[in-house]
């Protein structure tokens, strides 16, 4: 089956993206691997203060399972963030309608909650948001980005609401 493309759909493809669009340049792909770089960071110390919280004790068997897959998840974060900044040229993505801002500030809130999270296990699907996003970003595929987006947007609204509420003060 062919498509026939609509020319005012393939000019506004090919044209520009705005001055503020997310993943539009190099150095904005190269932003986002910096970001996903600081998750990666911030997963390492969360794991490493969660095994030194034993005090050189035994560490319990689901604790042990949930760090390794999450140095697992580092690793691969890593070589996703490096694959970004090596190829940034190529992943340009035209039409992702976010500005770069609010891409930044999401995997900045990111890196903050996964410092934070109380109990290690309850990180991982924001992790597996950001690996998603990693991974989306080298495809320039829209869709795909912005699907990775809300998977890290859910996941860090899920995580804000597990977070004790402050006692409310009387009237």
């Amino acid at each position: 089956m062919t498509t026939t493309q609509n020319p005012a759909s393939s000019a506004a493809a090919d044209a520009p993206p705005p001055p503020g669009a997310a993943l539009s340049s190099p150095d904005k792909i190269a932003e986002l691997a910096d970001q996903l770089s600081k998750c990666a960071d911030e997963i390492h110390e969360r794991v490493m203060k969660e095994i030194r919280s034993y005090g050189g004790g035994p560490v319990p068997e689901k604790v042990q399972d949930s760090a390794r897959a999450l140095f697992d998840d580092e690793v691969l974060l890593r070589q996703r963030a490096n694959s970004l900044y090596a190829d940034a040229a190529a992943f340009i993505v035209k039409g992702l309608g976010k500005p770069q801002a609010n891409l930044v500030k999401l995997t900045a809130d990111a890196a903050e909650k996964i410092r934070k999270i109380g109990v290690i296990g309850e990180v991982t699907g924001l992790v597996g948001g950001l690996l998603a996003l990693a991974g989306a970003a080298a495809t320039g595929q829209p869709v795909t980005i912005l699907a990775a987006i809300e998977k890290i947007d859910k996941h860090g609204k899920a995580l804000d609401a597990l977070k004790p509420k402050p006692p409310a003060k009387p009237a």
